[in-house]
């Protein structure tokens, strides 16, 4: 059975492919098994250089990789250059810093014995990856866990075959031996039977809630570590001396990237009453004034959403929150063209019980809500099952700071859009997931953390134990 990757931009057929048959997918599992008795013992200076390969095989074909993500799922182009040169910085980054991660901690106990951390990795790790970032998601998994000594199974989105194969091709490339990272073109009703292989030791999943619940459950139920990153619906709060100019600036950035869909993208503007009117006056223009066009056009700012159900989904959303009192101040219906343009949207006056305060808007609509003050914007951050990243946004970073350690989320920003970066850790708390990703914390997710005491004399006459 073939798969078909479609360009949302224009209904056209990018590529097919085969889709792994379950001999095949048997095979691939018994050869990243046995790939994983022999890179778990390659020394860590091997393993870090061949990181760094990689990171240069992203930046020799830059080109090819941003114009298939491009293709595949209606990232405008420069976003997808972007994404390409971040996946090699965050080759760069562990390359450098992996064996310092990985080190030996040494652990004062008692004076006649040497006790030790150390850090031993697992086995074969399953990564479901979504569409959104697709390459920035996977290697985000990949990298530290290729570092650490584990061999990776990817099981993509289905709208990104080319992407899954590209990225197994780049490790290759980079002298990868094979096994260490596979990819399996199969359906999703296929994941329960792979996360109950023998020979799977982990699973992470980036997506939905729902997903993330199933994930958990089947891996549970077989004793499997599991790091979920599911989805946000990110405040933005907006105080009384936030700096306009810049506050209005990195709003529209941060709702906008990736064609507005993205975990950490702002979703609830957050506003004091004192500057609520300026906010939306300047936020409402600065939106439509962006440019919605063909993803590959380096003028574009805003293309396609990554499918045409996707696109019906988020539009249902607004209807229903419109139904229920919310109003339209931009957009909110999808535009008369070809492909899966939905326009930059603002919606105000949203009630409690709406879509877009209660759900997560995986598009380019923005939520802006009124609130009296400081602690009415931070309980109102607060009053969502997501928890993912959050932002304030004052001349006073004390009070940023302050504010920033209230929001109930993973990740809290002063002045700035949330992000993610290989030097800190990632991940959320509450309906957003657990576990984290990234930095140190990132590359010790899936290892043994293994206590070693060497006793140095006659041993313990105490005769305790646990």
């Amino acid at each position: 059975m073939s798969i078909e990757s479609t360009n949302p931009a224009t209904g056209d057929v990018v590529d097919r492919f085969e889709e792994t048959s379950a001999d095949e997918r048997d095979e691939r599992i018994a050869r990243a098994t046995e790939t994983f008795e022999e890179w778990s013992e390659t020394p860590i200076e091997t393993r870090q250089r061949l990181v760094a390969n990689a990171g240069e095989v992203l930046r020799e074909n830059a080109d090819e990789y941003a114009e298939l993500m491009t293709e595949e799922m209606g990232k405008p182009i420069g976003q997808a250059h972007s994404e390409v040169e971040k996946c090699a910085w965050l080759c760069d980054y562990y390359a450098e810093t992996a064996a310092e991660h990985l080190q030996d901690e040494v652990i004062a106990s008692d004076e006649d014995a040497k006790t030790v951390v150390a850090y031993q990795p697992l086995g074969p790790i399953l990564a479901i990856m979504p569409w959104n970032f697709p390459f920035w998601q996977v290697f985000r998994f990949a990298v530290p866990n290729l570092a650490a000594g584990n061999v990776g199974l990817l099981k993509h989105a289905s709208n990104v075959p080319g992407c899954a194969q590209a990225i197994q091709d780049i490790f290759e490339e980079a002298g990868f031996p094979q096994g260490a990272f596979t990819t399996l073109l199969i359906g999703s009703d296929e994941i329960d039977e792979v996360i109950e292989d023998d020979r799977i030791a982990g699973v992470t999943l980036t997506g939905s809630g729902g997903a993330g619940r199933a994930v958990a459950e089947t891996a549970g139920s077989q004793l499997k570590k599991t790091v979920l990153e599911l989805g946000g619906s990110d405040p933005f709060v907006v105080l009384e001396d936030a700096p306009m100019e810049e506050t209005v600036e990195t709003a529209v950035q941060a709702r906008l990237i990736n064609n507005g869909q993205s975990c950490i993208a702002a979703k609830r503007f957050i506003v004091v009453d004192e500057v609520y009117d300026e906010f939306v006056d300047r936020f409402v223009e600065e939106m439509n004034d962006q440019t919605v066009g063909d993803p590959m056009d380096e003028e574009t700012d805003i293309g396609p959403q990554a499918r045409e159900d996707l696109m019906e989904d988020l539009h249902e959303q607004v209807e229903e929150t419109v139904e229920k009192g919310g109003e339209i101040e931009l957009g909110g219906e999808p535009m008369d063209r070809d492909g899966a343009y939905y326009p930059p949207t603002v919606l105000t006056d949203v009630p409690e019980d709406a879509p877009a305060d209660q759900e997560e808007l995986f598009g380019p609509v923005a939520t802006v809500f009124r609130v009296p003050d400081e602690d009415a914007a931070i309980e109102k951050a607060n009053d969502t099952r997501f928890g993912l990243g959050a932002s304030v946004w004052t001349e006073d970073l004390e009070r940023g700071e302050r504010v920033a350690r209230e929001f109930e989320s993973g990740l809290a920003f002063v002045n700035e859009l949330v992000k993610s970066d290989p030097r800190l850790p990632f991940g959320g708390v509450k309906d957003s997931g657990y576990g984290r990703e990234l930095s140190e914390h990132g590359i010790r997710e899936f290892v043994n953390t293994k206590t070693i005491w060497v006793q140095q004399d006659a041993g313990d006459e105490t005769g305790l134990v646990e």
